[in-house]
């Protein structure tokens, strides 16, 4: 009995982490990439992401878009015309975890092997006004 509510104690502590929330959120092989794309300030179309991307499949790019928007970190906005048109673009929530990605994204570049570095994301991880980064890239209203 005492190894089950260990468990149950255990499974609780996980629930509540802020590392395993915030992880979760952005943890996968795409989601970082996406948010990384997105982070320009610029709607982007599903087409647009997963040329950008490269090899992710239908199937993984819409999936990974549809648990960001559900976490919030994401906008998709569909507008009614012909031919139908999605943009996606980063909340609020998704801006306010930008200058983490960007250091943690620094801290990745300067620990790994030279020949190995994707330099896709560089021009974001040294951004010259980190700082006011957020400020910088309020999603604009669509009326």
């Amino acid at each position: 009995m005492a190894v089950m509510e260990n468990k149950e104690i255990i499974l609780k502590e996980e629930a509540t982490c802020p590392f395993r929330y915030a992880f979760d959120i952005v943890g996968g092989k795409w989601k970082l990439p996406i948010v990384c794309l997105l982070a320009s300030g610029n709607p982007a179309r599903y087409s647009s992401i997963k040329r950008s991307l490269g090899d992710v499949t239908n199937m993984m790019l819409s999936q990974s878009l549809k648990e960001l928007e559900a976490a919030g970190m994401i906008h998709r906005e569909q507008y009614n015309e012909v031919p139908p048109r999605v943009e996606y673009m980063l909340t609020q929530k998704g801006i306010s975890l930008l200058p983490v990605l960007f250091k943690f994204g620094a801290w990745g570049s300067e620990n790994m092997q030279s020949s190995t570095k994707c330099f896709k994301c560089q021009e974001f991880w040294f951004h010259p006004d980190m700082d006011n980064l957020v400020s910088l890239q309020e999603p604009v209203e669509n009326t």
